[in-house]
């Protein structure tokens, strides 16, 4: 396939194909518009830092703006629509992290033959403790139509 150097402001956008996403960039040759599959997302459309590094790599001549890219994406979940299947699977996601979690206890972690196994489920833990604690602060109270799904807090 010939190489073709794309300047200016590239904007490549996130397509669904089935049960899966693709990020694809239109690319004009000869008169005819060809579709240039960038990178398989997979079933939940997600840039991370590997798949720019895989575009990077695998196109290096394509410049695309990755922070409107992401930002593009982290608005397409509608929380608004209980029976969206992006809404369905996250709460499937969290519920079967909840029993996951609820599973693990701390005399185990003690005897765990790895104590590298036991260090990485502990910082992994605590990642997870502050990325919960960010997000339920974003949800924080009184703020639009997510005000009333917060529960009434407990006395501690």
């Amino acid at each position: 396939m010939k190489m073709t150097r794309v300047w200016g402001d590239v904007m490549a956008f996130v397509r669904r194909k089935g049960n899966l996403f693709y990020l694809v960039h239109n690319v004009r040759r000869g008169g005819k518009v060809l579709q240039l599959h960038l990178a398989r997302l997979g079933d939940r459309a997600r840039i991370t830092d590997e798949v720019v590094r895989e575009v990077s790599k695998k196109h290096p001549f394509v410049e695309l703006n990755w922070r409107a890219l992401r930002e593009q994406l982290s608005t397409r979940v509608d929380l608004a629509n209980p029976n969206a299947p992006a809404v369905q699977k996250l709460v499937s996601s969290l519920r079967a992290l909840n029993l996951d979690l609820a599973e693990i206890f701390p005399p185990l972690l003690r005897i765990s033959e790895s104590a590298a196994v036991s260090r990485e489920l502990l910082v992994q833990l605590r990642l997870l403790q502050s990325t919960i604690q960010v997000k339920l602060d974003q949800f924080g109270r009184g703020r639009g139509r997510f005000s009333n799904a917060n529960p009434p807090s407990r006395g501690r």
